[in-house]
C-alpha cells in the first residue's frame, strides 16, 4: 500500500495530535504503519489492536481513500413512536380536555393525557414516560399556566400614543403624575411573633392571622423624578379622591399637571361634573389621560405599589389600622428622602400598535 505525499501529510496531523479523538489517531496510525509493513497482523501487534481492525481500515482506504476513514451513518435505534402518534399526542395537549372527551377537566395532567390517549387509540402501546418525552421534545408543559390580560379597548392605540410621550418627553414646564388607589391594605396581626432567619433555616411567619380592618392608599407618582405623594384613607369614594387631588394641586402648585389614571368610575366626571368643576377651580391646568381598559400596567404608580407590597406589606405585622398607616407613610417618607428615582420606561407603544404580542 502506497500513500501519496498529500495523504501522508494529512495522516500525520491526527497521528501526532495530542487532543484529537482517539478513533482518528488510531486510523491514521494504522495506515501509516501499513505503508512501512504491509502485514495487518504485524501492524495490529505493534499497535495493540485486533488484526481485523487493521484490515478494516486498510480495505476502507483502498476502496474510498481518506474519506473511508470517516464514520459511516448508522441506522440508530428503530423508531418506537410513529410520527402520527406524536402528532396525536401534541394535538391533544394543545387542545382543551373537553374537546377530547374530558369535560370534567380544565387542564391536562400527563396521567390524564395518557389515559385519554389510550382510550382513543387502544391499538397503540405507549407509557407515561413516552408521553412526557414527546411533549418535552415539542417544548410543551401541560401543567404550566400563566395569567394574561388582553386589552380589547378599541382606542388602545390612541391612548397609548397619548400616554407614552408623557413618560418619554413631557411638555416643557409641566408635571406628570400617575394616580391610582391601592385598596384593601389589610392590618393583619399574628398570634406569634415573626422569627428571623438562622443559619440553615429560613425566617418564619405564623400562617394564622387576625384581621384588624383595611385602609386604602391614594397615591400620585411623578415618573420623572420618582417622588411619591400619598394619603391613607378609610374609604375610596369620589369625595376622597377629589380631596386627594386638591392636596396634589397644593403639592404641585405651578404649571400644567398631566394626570395618568385608569378607567375607574370615580375617575370620570359623573352627574356632578366633579372633575370639570375641580379643573375650573385650578385654572384648567389639569389634563386627564386614561390608560386603555385592562392595561393598568401603563400606569407607573403600579410599579411603586409592587415595591410597597414586597418591602412593607407582604410580611408586615400590624395590630391596628394605625400601625399599617404609620408603616406605609413612613415608607413613603423614606422613599422620597433616600430612594426616590424614576423608573426606566422603554415602551413606546409601537410593538402593540403593530399587532405584536406584549411582554
Amino acid at each position: 500500500m502506497e500513500l501519496s505525499k498529500e495523504q501522508r501529510q494529512t495522516l500525520h496531523r491526527p497521528a501526532a495530535g495530542q487532543t484529537r479523538p482517539h478513533r482518528e489517531v488510531l486510523r491514521a496510525s494504522v495506515l501509516l504503519a501499513l505503508e512501512d509493513d504491509p502485514s495487518p497482523t504485524a501492524v495490529a501487534s505493534k499497535l495493540g489492536i485486533d488484526r481485523k481492525t487493521a484490515r478494516r481500515w486498510r480495505d476502507r482506504f483502498l476502496e474510498q481513500g481518506l474519506e473511508g476513514l470517516e464514520d459511516r451513518e448508522r441506522s440508530g435505534r428503530p423508531v418506537r413512536i410513529a410520527s402520527e402518534t406524536r402528532c396525536h399526542i401534541i394535538g391533544m395537549a394543545c387542545a382543551k380536555p373537553s374537546e377530547h372527551g374530558e369535560p370534567t377537566r380544565t387542564n391536562w395532567t400527563y396521567e390524564a393525557l395518557l389515559q385519554q390517549f389510550r382510550r382513543r387509540h387502544p391499538d397503540v402501546e405507549i407509557g407515561r414516560t413516552s408521553i412526557v418525552r414527546v411533549l418535552l421534545d415539542a417544548d410543551i408543559r401541560v401543567h404550566r399556566m400563566k395569567y394574561w390580560c388582553h386589552s380589547k379597548d378599541v382606542r388602545f392605540r390612541e391612548k397609548v400614543a397619548d400616554i407614552c410621550p408623557l413618560y418619554l418627553s413631557p411638555p416643557p414646564g409641566s408635571t406628570v403624575i400617575c394616580v391610582d388607589e391601592k385598596p384593601g391594605i389589610q392590618a393583619l396581626g399574628r398570634p406569634f411573633p415573626v422569627k428571623p432567619p438562622a443559619p440553615g433555616e429560613p425566617g418564619r411567619i405564623d400562617s394564622n392571622y387576625v384581621r384588624n380592618g383595611t385602609h386604602k392608599l391614594l397615591a400620585a407618582f411623578n415618573p420623572h423624578d420618582g417622588e411619591l405623594f400619598g394619603q391613607m384613607r378609610e374609604t375610596r369614594t369620589a369625595k376622597d379622591l377629589v380631596e386627594f387631588m386638591e392636596a396634589c394641586a397644593e403639592h404641585w402648585p405651578h404649571g400644567d399637571i398631566h394626570v395618568v389614571w385608569d378607567n375607574l368610575n370615580i375617575h370620570f366626571d359623573g352627574p356632578d361634573k366633579r372633575w370639570t368643576r375641580f379643573n375650573e377651580r385650578h385654572g384648567g391646568r389639569f389634563h386627564f389621560h386614561y390608560t386603555p381598559i385592562h392595561a393598568s400596567w401603563m400606569n407607573q404608580v403600579e410599579l411603586w405599589f409592587g415595591i410597597l407590597q414586597r418591602r412593607v406589606l407582604k410580611y408586615g405585622v400590624f395590630d391596628s389600622l394605625a400601625d399599617v398607616d404609620e408603616a406605609v407613610l413612613q415608607f413613603i417618607n423614606h422613599w422620597n428622602e433616600c430612594e426616590k428615582h424614576p423608573f426606566r420606561w422603554t415602551f413606546k407603544g409601537y410593538p402593540l400598535q403593530t399587532g405584536a404580542r406584549a411582554a
